[in-house]
């Protein structure tokens, strides 16, 4: 143990180079841990030799960084200090402590990466923010006290191993010494940001060597400092009166920016579809993290939703719809809006984002009762805060009595739970007003089908916590029986229940933006006013505001930047598809996507497997996605999005 403080028996290398030694190999191990995990052939070998090059070079990036508290500490501590025994005990505790939290950095990218298959992203921004969620659900979902342990042994055991190779080194320090120290604190940050940056993560060549090429930290700090992205800054932009025509030709009917066109107001479509009757209360559930794919009804092999399978054979079934994004907030944002997604951070959790002329403040002027109804705590990702200053009644998991909370875990309440309550309501709701109650409009919000994946027993024939699968099957039970239940109530045969995922499991891929992956379930049920039936034409996520208030009679659609489905049978099919900084349009088989930079580029999509081929990109194309996009983006920062006085009950 004497040699542990003891450098005189034995040559020594300097502390910060050990640690950067450390790191580097630290990160290197865990680089190749992800390229593992992804599967080697999901890249070429020149990919994933470039991926581990830009790594690297990702890593020093990181360093000139972390080297900084450091070389500031040195550069400041007086020498009498720095030959202090005391001094050298904290150095060395220190060293430990540095190592632990690059070893706890590492096992949270492991962690991270198994659930998104990203490096550290805007996603990781906000849980720095919802600490509570997100310290709950990993305690709820991991074996903390043991990662905890095994970090805590394996940093201490490092240190005693390289003990006899560090030095802390209690030579004086001289002004031009702490001067260069100083210096080097001044300079190599600015050398780090000046020479990198994420974007050169581009050169890697697929999405999955793109994120393996990052460094979590650094990505971490870029996306720190773009969690909002200014359209008109970084994206292709065009005259907003071209913008204004191109949409005008399109079908658009939303008030232009410009006085370039004129639109005429045309009355709602009186095109019910496949609606024998208009219904008069819509109930939308959006469920958690639902991609297309886990219901056999769509594809899916797994026989996890037999209820919602159920469903959508006596329901109407849409094929093809498309989530805007990869968060449920920009799902909200899609299903309360109506509006092309913006980069950066959704409206949801901006500012200025109230009384915007979303379904539930219009609908709330023409005597309705909208509601949000979410089995976790609103005020993670601002949704409490969104949707109250959007004239919704706000109820979360704080609102429901404790007997009806059979099982909860730290990111909500069982849906069972949640479906219970919210019977209760719209019951009270249904019960207001005169002859046959007050309309209503009811949001519901699930949570089970997330991470830590746990639930009731007894329900399903997969143990909790049963991944997840076992969350699929368990949501979808949930479901079957709030519908079932729902049977009974007086309002149930003029109801309509929406079924629509908020965004998928996973949207990683090979490309930025894999159409598949955003593919999501839409299904329609109301066994007395809608006859069964397929929709087959795309449509996207934004299109099912507009659509509700014209089935419902309404006023109001001509606010929304998508589509009345079943009045737009004319119109060629297209979808918005994004993550927090590509913006895609699909539309006729193409995938035109939007980059910071001006940047444009263009994917053929095959229809049947969604696989994407490089293609040039097509003028028209573009000029219709940077016209939604655009104008979108100019509408929320204008106060365009705001909801009009003059909508009101007639």
């Amino acid at each position: 143990m004497k040699n542990l403080f003891d450098r005189s028996t034995h040559a020594a290398l300097p502390f910060p180079l050990i640690l950067s030694a450390f790191a580097l190999v630290l990160w290197l191990v865990l680089r190749i841990l992800l390229w593992l995990q992804i599967g080697p052939t999901q890249m070429t070998v020149t990919q994933a030799a470039t991926a581990f090059g830009l790594g690297l070079w990702f890593d020093f990036a990181t360093l000139a960084y972390m080297l900084i508290p450091i070389l500031l500490v040195a550069a400041i501590l007086p020498n009498r200090w720095r030959a202090s025994r005391v001094v050298r005990w904290l150095s060395w505790a220190m060293l430990t402590l540095l190592v632990a939290i690059l070893l706890f950095g590492t096992a949270s990218e492991i962690v991270f990466w198994d659930e998104f298959t990203t490096r550290f992203n805007f996603i990781a921004v906000d849980y720095l923010i919802y600490t509570n969620e997100v310290i709950g659900n990993i305690r709820q979902s991991y074996p903390v006290g043991l990662i905890f342990t095994g970090i805590a042994a394996v940093a201490g055991l490092f240190v005693w191993l390289i003990s006899r190779l560090v030095s802390f080194s209690v030579a004086p320090h001289t002004w031009r010494d702490r001067l260069l120290m100083a210096g080097a604190v001044a300079v190599l940050p600015v050398a780090s940001f000046t020479v990198a940056n994420v974007d050169q993560m581009n050169g890697a060549g697929n999405e999955h060597a793109l994120e393996l090429s990052g460094n979590g930290v650094f990505s971490l700090g870029a996306a720190m400092r773009r969690n909002e992205l200014d359209y008109d800054r970084f994206y292709k932009t065009i005259p907003q009166e071209e913008a204004d025509a191109t949409l005008a030709r399109l079908g658009l009917r939303r008030p232009p920016l410009t006085k370039a066109v004129t639109i005429t107001a045309e009355p709602p479509s009186t095109d019910l579809g496949p609606f024998t009757r208009r219904p008069k209360n819509i109930i939308l559930i959006s469920v958690e993290s639902l991609s297309a794919d886990f219901l056999d009804s769509y594809g899916g092999t797994k026989k996890l939703t037999p209820q919602l399978d159920r469903l959508a054979a006596e329901g109407y079934k849409f094929e093809r719809v498309f989530a805007t994004g990869t968060r449920t907030v920009r799902g909200l944002e899609a299903l309360s809006l109506g509006t092309p997604p913006t980069p950066g951070q959704a409206i949801v959790r901006r500012p200025n984002n109230d009384h915007l002329a979303t379904i539930g403040q219009l609908l709330k002027h023409q005597g309705y009762l909208p509601f949000f109804l979410y089995g976790g705590y609103g005020y993670f990702d601002n949704m409490n805060g969104y949707y109250a200053a959007n004239d919704y009644k706000v109820v979360d998991r704080t609102d429901f009595p404790k007997g009806s909370i059979p099982f909860e875990n730290i990111w909500g309440v069982a849906d069972e739970s949640l479906f219970a309550n919210s019977l209760r309501i719209l019951d009270d709701a249904n019960a207001q007003g005169t002859g046959k109650g007050r309309p209503f409009l009811a949001q519901i919000m699930t949570t089970s089908n997330h991470r830590p994946f746990t639930y009731p027993d007894g329900r399903i024939n997969i143990p909790s916590p049963g991944g997840r699968d076992g969350a699929v099957k368990y949501t979808d039970f949930a479901i079957g029986q709030f519908v079932d239940q729902a049977r009974a109530k007086p309002w149930f045969k003029d109801t309509l229940f929406v079924i629509v995922a908020d965004h998928c499991a996973s949207v990683a891929g090979k490309t930025k933006l894999p159409v598949a992956n955003y593919r999501i379930p839409l299904i329609f049920y109301a066994p007395d006013i809608l006859k069964p039936g397929v929709y087959s034409r795309t449509i996207s996520q934004i299109d099912i505001a507009p659509t509700l208030i014209n089935l419902l009679g309404a006023k109001g659609e001509e606010h929304f930047y998508g589509e009345t489905v079943f009045s737009s049978m004319n119109r060629p099919a297209r979808a918005f598809i994004s993550n927090y900084q590509e913006l895609g349009y699909y539309k006729n088989d193409l995938l035109t996507v939007l980059s910071p930079k001006q940047k444009v580029d263009a994917f053929r999509i095959d229809p049947v497997t969604y696989a994407a081929t490089p293609v040039a990109v097509d003028p028209a194309m573009v000029a219709e996605a940077i016209a939604y996009y655009q104008t979108g983006s100019r509408a929320f920062k204008q106060g365009a999005l705001k909801s009009p006085a003059s909508i009101g009950a007639q």
